[in-house]
């Protein structure tokens, strides 16, 4: 089966949503079908086996308000559509781009079967004019991109509550990203000094890992605020973005830049607690690849509910981007409650090896594509739910 699976960018822009669509296309090629993957040729396209298929585009509103939305130009328009028609099935991840908005007309236009992955309800600006403009995109993209999808995939169980409502209005499946259980593992006998050592951190005292695009979203204003509220605490941030953390001269904000998955499990082995202060999220991939190696996790109030049955070990906070400060207050007390034990963390680990599997992901996705729909009891896995 030849599917076209659709994104704003390549895995190597850095975001969860790119690492989650280059997971599934690699996962669909190990299991026999063809996947091409369409997104911006802004960023490094994807070495084989992975088929790729980059877009010529333009990208004017990440620069002037944080929101990255590539524009196709004339020519990608072109490929997206000649790929449409040669795919027997298309993935598009999620709703709102204007990638994803092309690629659902063309399949429809052609009859393709496609699946859309939700991965996010949408996004919490500081803007009043932004807010607004999410609003309006949300009633007037969202709801018929929804509806038009032959099979809606949500990986979060509070993102399908918020735009599915208590009493859903079509049917959809809650299917969780998986974890590369091989690399994200606990590691009892890890030398913890000597990975932060290796990351010029420090040696000794507690260290807080944040691990994501260094944007307004991602919660790095709360980040700042917390870290002047909390001088007795280290925090080392993984990744790149229009923000730069080292400006803010603060003596116990490390950047260590973006990292392999390797160098990302040493490092969540090596942290004691991983923070991600973001409202309105998904189920971030970053939480699950904590969760997998033992490591405590504080997050916004809506992840902390994204996978129920993994809600007992998460500690969540409200996250108002509007008050940093008052945000950071209260990570700050969640980070001073934190009270999972050994046992516990044990225990989340072993949860998060078991639950959140990329072959299960992948398989599903293809029996989606395939048709008829998956019902619970056909799953692979109890973690495909059917709404």
């Amino acid at each position: 089966m030849r599917i076209l699976n659709v994104s704003h960018f390549f895995e190597s822009h850095g975001g969860g949503i790119e690492r989650v669509a280059g997971h599934i296309c690699r996962q669909l090629t190990i299991t026999g079908d063809r996947a091409i993957w369409a997104a911006s040729s802004s960023d490094e396209a994807p070495s084989p086996p992975t088929e790729s298929l980059p877009l010529d585009c333009i990208n004017p509103t990440e620069r002037l308000t944080g929101l990255p939305m590539p524009i196709p130009c004339p020519r990608a328009l072109i490929r997206l559509a000649r790929a449409v028609r040669e795919s027997d099935a298309v993935v598009i991840h999620d709703a709102l781009y204007v990638t994803s908005i092309l690629a659902m007309i063309m399949a429809r236009t052609t009859r393709k079967r496609v699946v859309l992955i939700e991965h996010i309800a949408g996004i919490a600006f500081t803007s009043r004019l932004m807010q607004g403009a999410m609003a309006l995109a949300k009633l007037l993209v969202m709801r018929p991109m929804l509806s038009a999808a032959d099979e809606l995939v949500f990986i979060s169980d509070t993102v399908r509550r918020e735009l599915m409502g208590d009493s859903p209005w079509r049917p959809s499946h809650l299917l969780f990203n998986g974890v590369d259980a091989a690399i994200f593992r606990p590691d009892v006998g890890a030398d913890r000094a000597a990975v932060r050592a290796e990351h010029n951190l420090p040696v000794r005292g507690k260290l807080v890992i944040f691990v994501g695009r260094f944007v307004e979203k991602k919660g790095l204003p709360v980040i700042q605020a917390l870290a002047r509220q909390r001088t007795d605490l280290h925090f080392a941030l993984a990744g790149a973005g229009m923000i730069d953390p080292a400006s803010w001269g603060l003596p116990n904000i490390h950047v260590v830049g973006q990292k392999s998955p390797q160098a990302l499990a040493d490092l969540y082995r090596a942290a004691d607690l991983l923070i991600l202060p973001s409202p309105r999220e998904g189920f971030p991939l970053v939480v699950q690849e904590a969760m997998a190696c033992g490591l405590p996790v504080i997050c916004g109030a809506d992840t902390a509910t994204a996978d129920p049955k993994a809600s007992v070990w998460l500690r969540g906070a409200h996250i108002d981007m509007l008050d940093p400060a008052g945000s950071a207050t209260r990570c700050s007390e969640a980070i001073d409650n934190l009270d999972l034990s050994d046992f516990d963390r044990a225990r989340m680990a072993e949860y998060a090896a078991r639950t959140y599997s990329w072959p299960t992901m992948a398989t599903t996705i293809a029996r989606l594509l395939r048709g008829p729909p998956i019902t619970v009891k056909e799953s692979a896995s109890a973690d495909v739910v059917v709404r």
